[in-house]
Formats: C-alpha cells, structure tokens, sequence
C-alpha cells in the first residue's frame, strides 16, 4: 500500500488526512515517519535499468509497474480518473498481494475477523489503494526510476533495490519485498531508505479506527478517503 513535486500535494496526507501539502523537501523527510510518502513518490518516471541489465523474475513484476505508472502520469487528469483507475487496477492486482498486505497490516486481529468482514476490508483496501496511486501519478516531469537488475534472497523473499531519482535533487533509495504467490513473484512489503516498512506504517494508521469503532469504523474511513480522491466517482 509515497511524495509529490506538481502542485504541492503529498501524497501521504491526501489519503490520511486533510492537511495542507507541504513542500518537497519536508514530504522527502515526512517519509522517514511514514512510508506511504516515499512509496507513492511522484518524481517517478518511466523505468529505466543499467544499460545491459537483464530483469529477474522478482525484479520484472516493479518494471511492468512503473511502465504502467508511467502511462497514467502521462494520461493526467484531462483523463478521467476512472479511466486511470480502470487501466491501472489490473497492474496493482499483478504486483501487490493486496490481501497479503492488509491482513499483515491489520495484525493479528485478522482472524478472528467474520469471513464478511474480511472480504468487505479487502475490497475496500483494494479500491483505496489504487485510487491513491491514480491520484497521485496524474502528471509527468522528466524523471526516472532506476531497478537493481540483481534481486536479494532473504530467507524464501527477494528484495528488489529500486532508486528514484529526481531531474534534479537528492534521490531516494525504495525497497521491494517480493513474495511468490502461486508461482509469481508479488510486493508484500515496500520498504523507504532500505528499512521503513509501509505494512508497520499501515498497521499504525489502522489501529485507531479499528480500536474504536472495529471494522466498520476502518470501512468508513478507507470509503470516504477514495471518494474523496477519485472526486466521488469511487467508494
């Protein structure tokens, strides 16, 4: 489930909350707090490896993703947000094992969660997440994203080492925790400056809504937060 240049707008606070976008260089460093600043960031641009580089099976499935990324930023908002939402939704399926994400940031609460309730959190989140990356790649502005072509094993994961890198500025290192899934390697977690873990930033922005309102309280506030986002066309 990180950071804007155009307009001012953060990405992370765009989906959490209502406060005013704060410059470039203060969002880079309000990804040190929270993940979901650096993971979203949208200084990237279209994948470009080392030249000679042979993409891994874990390292392939990041490419195709900010190909697609790619496009949509270049689509912009003179597309309509739903047309983004629909020709990016198959890419975020491929890449992200979405469930996996939720319930390791939901914790342990998870099961024993009604089986309705788990299916309406996941389809939720599923729409949430999407529509925080159509929201935030609506405009492109030169710059690139580099992929290690070599993944590293860490037990039965890959981690994919990424680095975005602004047309001018200090560029950011994004981590990838790769997971097979039924034979394809899939994002369980991503990690900001090798070591910021969006699913324990996530855990930490759910445990207030689930604490005081259970699972319809987080329903509530992942809805709203991709109406708000997708100008009501989403919920």
């Amino acid at each position: 489930m990180m950071t804007v240049r155009k307009g001012g707008r953060h990405l992370y606070r765009d989906a959490h909350s209502e406060t005013q976008a704060t410059p470039f260089a203060d969002c880079c460093r309000f990804a040190r707090r929270h993940l979901l600043c650096l993971v979203l960031l949208r200084v990237v641009a279209r994948p470009e490896l080392a030249r000679g580089a042979s993409a891994s099976a874990a390292t392939a499935p990041i490419e195709q993703f900010y190909v697609a990324l790619s496009a949509v930023m270049k689509a912009g908002k003179t597309t309509p947000f739903r047309q983004r939402y629909d020709s990016l939704a198959p890419v975020i399926d491929q890449t992200f094992d979405l469930e996996q994400i939720l319930e390791n940031s939901v914790g342990p609460r998870w099961a024993a969660l009604p089986s309705d309730q788990q299916s309406a959190l996941k389809e939720a989140f599923r729409r949430y997440t999407i529509a925080v990356y159509v929201a935030n790649f609506d405009s492109f502005s030169g710059q690139r994203f580099e992929v290690h072509p070599a993944s590293t094993a860490v037990g039965e994961e890959q981690i994919v080492q990424t680095r975005i890198v602004p047309a001018s500025g200090e560029s950011h290192r994004l981590d990838y925790v790769m997971r097979q899934v039924g034979g394809t390697w899939k994002v369980v977690d991503v990690l900001a400056d090798g070591s910021i873990s969006r699913v324990a930033v996530q855990r930490s922005e759910m445990r207030s809504p689930l604490a005081n309102g259970g699972v319809p309280a987080l329903l509530d506030r992942l809805q709203r937060k991709t109406a708000d986002m997708s100008g009501g066309q989403l919920r």
